[in-house]
């Protein structure tokens, strides 16, 4: 990671300045430090949806790291939107099961079995 920084530094613009009397120092101009800002925005938002896309989230059109991060906090309100209603589903199925096995038990004669068959065959 040290070396990263090191290296956006550089491309940046940054220039070492040795002064044999003062310690080494790292000169740069304001636009450099602009540039600096940006290759490290961008190295953050890059890992950022390296690992979205690793988890199987999309990206969008995330061109910042708040981007990206509004884009997975939506996803996964996806995911826990889907996890609900298959959970409700399952729920509604297991007791649509239940009253036509109540049905079943309850029968007299075949006629009356049409009643459970008639539940279970409702999707």
């Amino acid at each position: 990671m040290t070396q990263d920084i090191i290296r956006m530094a550089r491309e940046a613009g940054f220039k070492l300045h040795h002064n044999p009397d003062l310690y080494d120092c790292m000169v740069a101009s304001d636009e450099a430090i602009e540039r600096f800002a940006a290759l490290a925005q961008a190295a953050e938002r890059n890992k950022l949806a390296t690992w979205m896309i690793a988890q199987g989230y999309a990206t969008g059109h995330g061109d910042t790291t708040e981007d990206l991060l509004e884009e997975l906090e939506r996803e996964i309100g996806f995911d826990k939107a889907e996890l609900w209603i298959k959970r409700i589903n399952d729920a509604v199925l297991a007791e649509r099961e239940a009253c036509a096995a109540l049905c079943d038990q309850l029968s007299d004669s075949s006629r009356d079995l049409r009643f459970g068959a008639a539940i279970r065959a409702r999707t």
